[in-house]
């Protein structure tokens, strides 16, 4: 997207998330979800400020999207880095949470990022929740409907940086 052809709208949008991003280190999108898809946010950011990659989660309850983005992005500026397939339990209270790459086909998803990276060369990882007893997406003791509630944004659906039950949970 060529900065020169964004309209007055998405300047000032592309404004805040600087100004933002320079005072907060990252700004949140919240965006609802509908007859089409779960509600989700994303960081934008990140990137610019500590060279992580920006995070995305989809289909948490509202409520919890900006702490655990937050959490991230704190702990990605102090310096931790997050290895796909590995579990992280120091989110929500033991509910352990993994993370994967985002494939390029799902930056869609992520269009106000675009308007800070016009390239669209960025890293995305998406942080991926389990149930409070443990059960991912791909898991067969998920709940039904999990995996469609909480989509796995790779190009297979599945984990692609590692093998659950292998390398992985």
């Amino acid at each position: 997207m060529p900065l020169d052809d964004i309209s007055d709208d998405q300047a000032a949008l592309r404004e805040w998330l600087l100004k933002t991003a320079d005072e907060s280190g990252h700004a949140v999108i919240q965006v609802p979800g509908d007859e089409h898809g779960s509600p989700y946010a994303f960081t934008v950011g990140a990137w610019r400020r500590f060279g992580a990659p920006e995070a995305i989660v989809i289909g948490l309850p509202v409520d919890m999207n900006q702490p655990l983005l937050d959490a991230y992005v704190r702990r990605a500026s102090e310096g931790e880095r997050f290895f796909p397939g590995l579990p992280y339990l120091d989110f929500f209270e033991g509910t352990p949470v993994v993370v994967e790459r985002v494939n390029q086909d799902f930056y869609p998803l992520l269009g106000s990022a675009l308007l800070l990276y016009p390239s669209g060369q960025f890293p995305a990882v998406q942080i991926i929740v389990a149930t409070p007893d443990g059960h991912f997406p791909w898991s067969h003791q998920a709940p039904e409907g999990f995996a469609e509630w909480q989509p796995v944004l790779t190009e297979s659906g599945l984990p692609e940086s590692w093998r659950p039950g292998i390398d992985g949970p």
